[in-house]
């Protein structure tokens, strides 16, 4: 199965260029704890509702002055639309992470997530992927 056909088509970025403030509005009214950072529509980096904690909320910076881009993760990790689901779960096994930008042709296409995969799986090899992205 290839990741096109799993992944959430449905994905809300940030620019670069906006406040944490305005990227942390768009997690909670989208329900989400991360977010793909973009300038115009390639792919930068991703902003995490801990990177905002740690990098901006806990270093008293005023989230509302400063950017996205500069408390983001940068050179993100992510898979395309036509890789198979099983190096999606490898490369969030390898790099502990949970969710992961899909990117075509430079473009964020869409989001896959452990709990995409996890619909895909059963028992004791979903467990062991989230174990794995888990790890401290």
């Amino acid at each position: 199965m290839y990741v096109s056909e799993i992944m959430s088509t449905r994905v809300v970025t940030a620019q670069a260029a906006q406040s944490v403030y305005e990227a942390a509005r768009l997690m909670e009214d989208n329900n989400i704890g991360a977010i793909p950072v973009v300038e115009g529509s390639e792919l930068k980096g991703m902003l995490t509702d801990r990177d905002i904690v740690l990098r901006c909320v806990a270093k008293g910076e005023n989230p509302k002055s400063v950017r996205a881009g500069d408390i983001m993760t940068e050179k993100a990790t992510y898979v395309t639309p036509s890789q198979h689901v099983d190096d999606a779960a490898q490369v969030m096994s390898c790099e502990q992470i949970r969710r992961l930008p899909v990117v075509e042709n430079g473009r964020v296409t869409g989001m896959v997530s452990v709990a995409d995969i996890a619909r895909l799986r059963h028992g004791v090899e979903i467990a062991q992927a989230i174990c794995e992205i888990s790890k401290p």
